[in-house]
């Protein structure tokens, strides 16, 4: 059974997010700046929509938490929406004696035109919505405001077993950065925010702006790849032995349950099904300082456990649904050949999308070091992962 586990709730244009996070241990250091700083990271990137600008994240966090340490119980974390007084009308839970008017003028008007590879169609016919709105304010990924936070809290307790999450831009648009790049290490996310599209190789990232420009000019939107890599984990988190309990099964679960995520592949992932099996795996050795790997295939992971080795997986994402050059589409009321609505002007998302997916690889890996050490404290993770990297040492 998981050791962590969250929830989130709320909608786009709603008055608040909200995420909830059970399992912590006690005694772990946070604070509201910490998650405003992460909140911030994820509004960078070149191809944002204006909208980015206006959207400001206002944090409260509302239990689990006092004095800056954690308690042991549920960490409850609020996100209210700073645009919420524009959308009352459009978005109050509440009954409206006004409802159809409200429908038919202004934001809360009835969206029935759905967008090609959104949730909109799918879910009305789902649910029963005579209203897209009903679906895309939930199916957005705003949604992913509320699980960085959920995943910022998790990487302090990484920082604590000394493990560092990374990501970084590798592909825009066909634009990719060389094979043979360096990638960046643990202490080099700040030179990886610096760049405008979160690239870690300078004549790359300015190909990459001009791709986006190009697509901008052209009212047209771009997906990417992203590379996420963990630093400093130590071997054996995660399992061999049943199918849920593996770390790259509950890896790629949790990247692909992010908006717009296509794809994953670990290490060199899906270029090995083009090689013998004797250029397919890391060849073992043993020297004074125990066991290593000649090479990084496998990503750093075997049979569903991390080796050691820095964990590095790749994430595809494919270009933003809602164009500023609608696609064609089918009127829900009258089944007439329409376009589909526009909801944002994002030319690319993928620098944000690095962020986030960060988070969710930072949630899978603290409760994979929780199930490894247990622990209902600080203090006790850390003295069993120390206890258990010990005996491994030894061996």
């Amino acid at each position: 059974m998981p050791r962590l586990r969250y929830l989130t709730a709320g909608e786009s244009h709603g008055p608040a997010l909200v995420a909830t996070l059970e399992g912590l241990p006690a005694g772990l250091t946070m604070s509201r700046k910490l998650l405003a700083d992460e909140l911030a990271r994820r509004r960078l990137g070149h191809g944002r929509s204006p909208r980015m600008a206006f959207e400001v994240d206002e944090l409260e966090v509302l239990g689990g938490v006092r004095h800056g340490r954690t308690l042991g119980s549920p960490v409850s974390v609020v996100i209210r929406n700073t645009e919420w007084p524009k959308w009352v009308d459009a978005m109050d839970p509440e009954p409206r004696e006004d409802l159809d008017d409200i429908r038919d003028t202004g934001r809360g008007r009835r969206l029935t035109r759905p967008r090609p590879g959104h949730a909109d169609l799918t879910a009305a016919l789902k649910y029963g919505y005579d209203d897209v709105r009903d679906a895309l304010e939930r199916a957005s990924a705003r949604e992913t405001a509320a699980r960085v936070v959920v995943g910022t809290i998790a990487k302090r307790l990484l920082a604590e077993a000394g493990i560092t999450v990374v990501s970084h831009v590798v592909n825009i648009g066909g634009v990719r950065v060389p094979e043979d790049a360096p990638r960046p290490g643990p202490d080099d996310l700040d030179a990886v925010d610096a760049s405008e599209v979160r690239c870690f190789h300078p004549p790359t990232a300015d190909a990459m702006v001009a791709r986006i420009d190009a697509a901008h000019a052209d009212n047209d939107t771009l997906g990417g790849t992203i590379e996420v890599i963990a630093h400093g984990l130590p071997p054996g988190l995660g399992s061999h032995v049943h199918w849920d309990r593996k770390l790259d099964t509950r890896l790629a679960a949790a990247c692909l349950s992010v908006q717009a995520m296509k794809g994953v592949e670990f290490g060199d992932g899906f270029a090995l099904a083009d090689r013998p099996g004797s250029q397919a795996h890391d060849e073992i050795v043993h020297d004074t300082a125990g066991y290593a790997r000649l090479s990084d295939r496998a990503g750093g992971l075997e049979a569903g456990m991390s080796t050691g080795q820095p964990l590095r997986l790749r994430v595809v994402m494919k270009p933003i649904s809602s164009l500023p050059r609608p696609l064609r589409t089918v009127d829900l009321d009258t089944h007439d050949e329409a376009v589909a609505i526009t909801q944002r002007s994002d030319a690319c998302a993928v620098p944000r999308a690095g962020v986030v997916l960060e988070s969710v690889v930072a949630f899978e890996l603290a409760d994979a070091l929780l199930e490894k050490t247990g622990g209902d404290t600080l203090a006790e993770v850390k003295r069993n992962l120390q206890g258990y990297l010990d005996e491994v040492a030894g061996r």
